[in-house]
This record gives C-alpha cells, structure tokens and sequence, in this order.
C-alpha cells in the first residue's frame, strides 16, 4: 500500500488515517474475505434451474429428487426438495433398496437443534455417523413451498461405508422422521415411514441432435383409465396407425404423463404388432386378464420403453426407428406399469407416450437386435441361489455371415429378465479378447427397465462376439426356476438398438438338449430319488424332479460352462440364416477386461465425523 511506503529524503506525502478508519478499512476487508471465500467454497453448487434430471421419491409426491452430474469432477449434485419437513429426513442408496448396510445423508431434530451428517446402517438396520463425511451439504433454504437441501457426492469416495455409484440402476432409498430424535443412533428405521425409488443416476452426456422442420408428433396415449386401486397394475392399450399411414422415421420420443400421477406411472413401452396378421381386436384393459385377446402377445417389437426418471429419447442423427409403409403392422401395443403402494380409489389416467417422427427418412433405419438366451426351459437356475449365473452368446460365425463389412453401430440398450435377475452385462469381445462393456447393470432390477442411450457408440464388426452374462437370485424360491416366457420363468435379454438395420433380428444361444439329457442321466445315476427321463416327460418336468443337492447345483453349473450350444442366428421372419447352429463351441476368450478400479477424490484433509448444525427455525423465515 502506498501508505505503508517509506522514503529516507522525503517525508511521506501519504494522508494520515484516524484508528476508526483504519479500523473501518480492516473490518471491510476480512467481510470482502469471507464473501469470497464462501463463493470459493460454494462456488461449484449449481443452481436451481441447472438440475436436469428429476424424479418423485415417493407416492404422495412430498419428497422430490432432482440432480445434476458432473464427469470432469466425478460427482453428483442432488436437490433434494421436502413439501413439508417434520423432524428430519433419510435419504440414500443401497445394493437393493434395503435400509440395512445402506449409505444415507440424515437430517434429524431434537425438537430444539437440527443437523444434517453422513450416515451408514449396519446389517441390523443401527444408524451410525461415517467416519468420513462424503456427503457435502452445500446449502439449505426454506420456499413458500418447503425445504430445499442441496449436497454433493464423489461418484467414489474409496469409503467401505459408502455406496459406490457407477453405471446402471441406482436404489434410492428414503425416511421420514415424524418424532423429534435425541441422537443419530436413536433413530428406528424400522418404525419410520420409508421406501425406495429406482433411477439412473448418471445419465449419458450426449449432444441433443438438431430435429428436421417437418418433423410431427403423435401421442400413444391411454383412454381415461380408472387406476386399479391395487399396488401393480399392467395396463394394455390398442392403437393403430391411420389407414395407408406410409413410411416415417421416430427420431424421438418422450412420456405424456397426467399431471398429480408422476409418482404413480413407473414406466411405460410401445410395442408394434406382428406384421403377419392382417388385424388386432381393440382392447383397453389389464395385460392379465383373461379377457385380454392371445392375439396381443404378438405386439412384441419395441418402439419405444420409458421408465421413471428418464430423459426424452433421442436417436443419432444419422438414423430413425421405421414405422409404417410396407411391410410393417399399423397396430400398436401400449403398456404401463402403475405402482400405487397406497392404494389411491377412484384416479384417472391418459399417460402414455409422444412419438416424434418424420417423412424425411434419415440416412439409416434403425434396427433392434435380440442378444442373450433363448426362451427355452434347457436353461434353469435351481432353488435357493444367491448368485447363479448364465450366459448368452452372439457367436463370430453369426457376425460372420449376418453383419455387413463395414459393421453396425450400438447407441442405445435395454436389459431384460424376469423377477429373478440382480445383474446383466454384455461384452463385446473379437478375436478371443474382451474389447468394452457394451452396457451393464450390477443393480439390475425387472422392476426398473428402460432403452437406455449409451455413453459412446459400440462398433460390432463381421467375426466379433457379444456374450451377454445375467446373474439371478432364487434364495426366496423352493422349485427350479426355468427359461421361458412366465414371469416366474426366467430370460436374459440384451434388446441393443443400432445401426444400419440388417436382416439379423436375434442373436441368441442355449445348452445343447443332447448334453442336457446326459446331466438327466447322470443325475439320476448318482441319486437315489429316480429322476424321470420318459420321452413324454417335458423338459421343466424333469428338472422339477431333481432333488437338489450340492452335487446337482454344481454339475449344472459346469455343464453350462463347457457344453456346447444351440445358436439361433435369425432373421427377421425367425428363420435362421444357412449354416450349421447345433453342437456350436462356446467361445473362448483368452483375455478379459480388467475390473475398473474406483477414482479416489483428492483427501481435503481429516474431516471430523460430526454433523453440520442447522437452524431450522431461521430457515423456516
């Protein structure tokens, strides 16, 4: 400063200051210091316009998620908004949903004090303070209408008390603290009000493609439904396209959800019907009802799925999902799942879904290729599992012969299997070695299924192979689980949307049945209870017979790991194309992808495990 500057010939012509202004200059400096200092430290928290993905935690829609995601810094920003707070809130994520062994950020009250912490339970459900505090309040304030928390979490945080966030379905979980609390470690989980909500937390950052001008919209929507007033309801709905409707590409879609039922309508699909038929009889009514025509169930091909918390639906710009003309069926099949846990009487319902399409067909149709197992009983998961796995393959004979030279290219994904399924994967692998994740679920859950679009386009080229992995848990189950189209029959299905569409429809693989009828026969050599082989006896009728002891769940197991396999290498019209699929040899892979191993966040240093204080009453102005 040019006060403080001395001279040793001339006096100083610096004015002098008086102590109350100098004292004034200082106190306005360390206010200027702090002001910026809390900008530094909060300078990364967005606003609330800048949350894109949002999503209703629970039925009554009292609690709302949004959040943002931020790659370059590996972390997620949530928003949590609370209609009207009591005395507190948990919020997290676990493996499954469950509120023992989960990872949660808890704001609680004592009736005079409130905090909010990072928390962990262990396996009896106890609330404990984390030692390292990962979930990061970066702001709380009060709106006309409720609470706002906004906090911050490392994708990673390299804690074994935190959940680690990574690709694919995430359980939200949450509790609502009715009673003041005195203690962290007071809290009950058992006795609160709680539930889950199922997302994808880390949405791809794709580049939204320009739409053509011409582009229409056409809404796939049901008629004023009375929501069934039980907890699952599966919803089907006939539509059809306008008489000589002629070729469109969809190059997007989106949901159409009736306003005050967003936490009731958990997800949503448009199937178009098999060509084959000339007419669909017109149905409005539950998908299991008896009354529901067998005709329906040849609406199978995907048009569009949505579930909740996901983004519209956008393909490359490049290619467009065919509809109508020639060739394709005018009728459609809507289906929604609605989840109505408490039971609402009496509410109606016109959800569905916006198709946007246009008559200026893009360069490449899309097509939708069947990667996985075969629906068939010869693939079975016996009782009592924790972890069984299966696998289906896209063998390199198929690519061969099926796939273009130039290759196709993977943009969008959706895994399927029935009630059983945990976790679904499938790798793209040439040349006997594992090249990238085509797209993959650890959390999988039939509950929470959506055509999900990928973080990068795969290239599958002529002579590549794509093994598809579902692993399935049947602890709850005292009867073999087998393949086949029940839902308590089991599949494992990778629908992979791509381009451009080739004549290849389903790539898929099952045991040999010959290589299954000798672990029949070795089976009943090596037990006493007779397993019946009769050539009248059916396939499930043979597995439902065998007593299931450790030696029968392990040779099943090894049998799937070295048996040859069926290949389905099919057309469109389900033919498969010229060539030998029988007694095929598993692939074999001599070089595997390394696991990834989780980014640890920079230390900021120890963090003491105590909870930020939080003056409600201030907040409540």
């Amino acid at each position: 400063l040019p006060s403080m500057q001395t001279s040793s010939t001339k006096p100083c012509p610096c004015p002098s200051f008086k102590l109350r202004e100098v004292a004034s200059m200082y106190f306005t400096m360390i206010a200027v210091f702090l002001v910026i200092l809390v900008v530094a430290l909060q300078g990364s928290a967005p606003h609330g316009s800048d949350f894109p993905y949002k999503v209703p935690l629970d039925p009554q829609g009292m609690l709302e998620l949004s959040w943002n995601i931020s790659y370059p810094e590996q972390a997620v920003h949530f928003q949590l908004f609370i209609r009207d707070l009591k005395f507190g809130i948990l919020f997290g994520m676990s493996d499954r949903g469950e509120f023992e062994n989960a990872d949660l950020a808890v704001l609680w009250s004592d009736g005079h004090n409130s905090y909010f912490g990072d928390a962990w339970s262990d396996g009896k459900g106890q609330l404990h303070m984390d030692s390292q505090q990962d979930y990061q309040l970066l702001r709380a304030w009060r709106a006309p209408e409720g609470l706002y928390l906004l906090f911050r979490r490392a994708f990673s945080t390299c804690d074994p008390k935190d959940y680690l966030i990574e690709d694919g379905t995430v359980h939200l979980i949450y509790g609502i603290l009715e009673r003041p609390v005195h203690s962290l470690q007071a809290i009950n989980i058992s006795a609160i009000h709680r539930g889950l909500q199922r997302v994808q937390l880390l949405k791809p950052n794709i580049t939204i493609p320009e739409l053509p001008s011409d582009m229409k919209t056409m809404e796939i929507t049901a008629p004023d439904v009375v929501i069934p007033s039980q907890e699952t309801t599966y919803w089907c709905y006939m539509a059809e396209l306008p008489v000589g409707f002629p070729k469109h590409h969809i190059i997007m879609y989106e949901p159409v959800i009736t306003a005050g039922n967003e936490a009731l309508v958990h997800h949503m699909e448009v199937f178009q019907c098999a060509a084959e038929f000339d007419s669909f009889p017109h149905y409005n009514g539950p998908c299991d009802s008896k009354m529901k025509p067998e005709r329906l169930n040849y609406c199978r091909h995907v048009l569009a799925a949505w579930a909740m918390g996901a983004q519209p639906f956008y393909y490359p710009e490049e290619a467009g999902l065919a509809f109508g003309g020639p060739g394709s069926s005018r009728y459609l099949r809507l289906e929604i799942h609605y989840h109505n846990p408490l039971v609402f009487k009496g509410r109606h319902d016109s959800s569905g879904i916006r198709l946007y399409y246009t008559a200026t067909l893009r360069h490449y149709d899309a097509g939708i290729m069947e990667l996985g197992l075969v629906y068939t009983p010869v693939m079975a998961i016996p009782p009592g599992e924790d972890a069984f796995i299966l696998k289906g393959y896209c063998t390199d004979k198929c690519t061969q012969l099926a796939l273009p030279a130039a290759g196709i290219r993977i943009f969008a994904s959706q895994l399927h299997t029935h009630l059983a399924g945990r976790k679904v994967v499938t790798v793209l692998s040439r040349d006997g070695r594992e090249q990238q994740v085509v797209n993959a679920d650890s959390h999988y859950s039939p509950h929470f299924q959506e055509i999900r679009m990928l973080k990068e386009v795969v290239a599958v080229f002529p002579g590549d192979e794509l093994i598809t992995t579902c692993t399935y848990n049947t602890e709850d189950r005292s009867r073999v689980t087998v393949g086949g189209f029940g839902i308590l029959e089991e599949m494992c299905v990778n629908y992979v949307h791509y381009y451009p569409q080739t004549q290849l429809e389903l790539c898929k693989s099952a045991v040999d049945p010959g290589y299954l009828h000798r672990y029949f026969n070795l089976v009943n050599r090596f037990n006493d209870e007779e397993v019946c082989m009769c050539p009248q006896v059916s396939v499930p009728q043979q597995f439902f017979s065998i007593p299931w002891n450790t030696f029968n769940r392990d040779v099943l197991k090894s049998l799937y790991g070295f048996a040859p396999i069926s290949m389905h290498c099919n057309k469109s019209s389900a033919i498969r194309f010229p060539g030998k699929w029988e007694k095929q040899p598993l692939p074999t892979i001599t070089k595997r992808l390394q696991e990834p191993v989780p980014r640890c966040p920079p230390t900021p240093g120890p963090r003491p495990a105590t909870p930020v204080p939080l003056n409600l009453a201030e907040l409540r102005r």
